[in-house]
């Protein structure tokens, strides 16, 4: 199948429906919108949401829990994963996003403790974990926080 070969399903595109042509057109006069209301007004949006005056659910439901407003977002990398690099490298942020260890947004990166770690590395993090750090350090690498 290629591309040039693909058609649309028929029924499954619809001319628009052409409002206040006339009353014969069946959608004359108010064009189908009623009289009078909330509606039938122009440039009237109904809210997201919005259930005729009534409380909407979202309001209704109980909400549970803390969204802290100033938390800090860690993206976590594995002692494992260190493996890759060479012997001697300086691993940091930067070294980790050209690996493909580390993408998207996020306020710093933490090293966490599973996996085994054979090499001398110098790791530039935010924070370690304790395990991360003792299994670093006992490669004969170094930790530094950022």
């Amino acid at each position: 199948m290629d591309l040039h070969s693909l058609s649309k399903t028929p029924g499954s595109r619809h001319r628009a429906k052409r409002l206040g042509r006339g009353m014969a057109s069946g959608k004359g006069k108010t064009s189908g919108k009623g009289h009078k209301g909330q509606m039938a007004r122009k440039g009237h949006k109904r809210k997201l949401a919005f259930e005729g005056g009534q409380m909407p659910l979202i309001r209704r439901l109980p909400k549970r829990g803390f969204k802290n407003p100033t938390r800090k977002e860690f993206f976590g990398v594995n002692v494992g994963s260190l493996e890759q690099f060479a012997d001697g490298d300086i691993v940091d942020g930067a070294t980790l996003r050209r690996a493909g260890l580390v993408n998207g947004s996020f306020d710093g990166i933490k090293i966490l403790g599973r996996g085994e770690l054979g090499r001398k590395l110098t790791v530039k993090a935010t924070s370690f974990s304790e395990a991360a750090k003792t299994k670093i350090e006992a490669a004969g690498g170094t930790c530094e926080t950022e």
